[in-house]
């Protein structure tokens, strides 16, 4: 699982309003060379979403993101998700994805949540809003104590600095929400998405695929 997201390096992070755009969103980011996803519970569609992609692109990697409750964990993973991630480390939702046995992230941006993870038997870790928090200062801070712990920095990251977060072997990815927006995906401009997915794709392979 995690493999899948280290090799992905950059995963689109949406929020998608009509679940009828997920699937073309969807092809249109694995043609460009990202092969998960990560849809957020931040609206309506989100289930629906993850659902059609599951049923129309299998080989799509899903994320259910913004999983705010156990019974939110339970609605992603019956849509078909494979992990869940949250913005914040709420020991409900954890102790809950361990019960079910789902595969599940929390958000941290602190010292003490990244100990409180590691009590609740967690090793990788959203950090977020990694720009605002900081960004890969404040990450080369809490990795020198922290040298079992992965991170999957998002929030703010751009195309521009993307690069420096992929360079560090702590990092397991990045949430990319620059490359499909909201309105992008309402306004259906799939082909720009794909351009920037290839974009993003290449950008991985540059830093992380040794010759």
């Amino acid at each position: 699982m995690f493999e899948q997201l280290r090799q992905t390096g950059i995963i689109p992070v949406v929020s998608i309003n009509d679940a009828d755009k997920a699937v073309p969103l969807a092809k249109a980011l694995y043609e460009g060379g990202l092969h998960c996803i990560e849809v957020t519970f931040r609206t309506k569609a989100a289930a629906a979403s993850i659902r059609k992609i599951r049923e129309n692109c299998p080989d799509m990697y899903i994320l259910a993101g913004t999983v705010l409750s156990p019974e939110q964990a339970d609605e992603a993973m019956t849509a078909g998700a494979s992990l869940i991630v949250a913005p914040g480390l709420n020991p409900k939702v954890a102790k809950h994805c361990s019960e079910m046995n789902y595969p599940y992230i929390p958000g941290i941006c602190t010292a003490s949540e990244i100990e409180q993870a590691m009590d609740l038997g967690l090793r990788t870790v959203k950090f977020f809003p990694a720009e605002a928090s900081g960004g890969v200062k404040m990450l080369e801070a809490l990795h020198a104590p922290y040298r079992d712990i992965m991170f999957m920095p998002t929030g703010g990251i751009s195309y521009e600095t993307a690069g420096e977060y992929l360079e560090k072997d702590y990092i397991l990815c990045i949430g990319g929400s620059w490359i499909a927006k909201s309105e992008m995906i309402d306004k259906e401009q799939f082909e720009h998405i794909g351009m920037a997915a290839k974009q993003a794709a290449e950008l991985v392979r540059s830093i992380r695929i040794k010759e």
